[in-house]
């Protein structure tokens, strides 16, 4: 799949409401105060930030986009033929990435 198929395919699960939060993604949102709409917005708005097609779980990636308050939000999700899933999200690191859509190089 190409990215902008990626994100077709995130974009149409997500406004047809054909997606689901794996347990540690649930757990991961309580314990960092995201709400379902806030994935909701963040991956209607999101953009692709690294693919992961060869994953040994299955094809998977990482999006980022923001909440309807402008909480930048990370969203890896896994991709099956029929079924969008949520495996986790976090709020990126400034550790870690320069940008919301870019690591920083070690």
């Amino acid at each position: 799949m190409t990215e902008s198929e990626i994100l077709k395919f995130i974009k149409g699960k997500v406004k047809s409401n054909f997606y689901q939060a794996k347990l540690h993604a649930i757990e991961r949102m309580n314990e960092r105060g995201i709400m379902p709409e806030d994935i909701k917005t963040a991956l209607l708005d999101g953009r692709l930030v690294e693919n992961y097609p060869d994953d040994k779980r299955g094809h998977s990636c990482l999006v980022w986009g923001r909440t309807n308050t402008g909480r930048d939000l990370h969203i890896v999700c896994g991709i099956s033929e029929e079924y969008l899933w949520i495996i986790t999200i976090y709020e990126p690191d400034k550790e870690e990435w320069e940008t919301p859509e870019r690591r920083k190089i070690k």
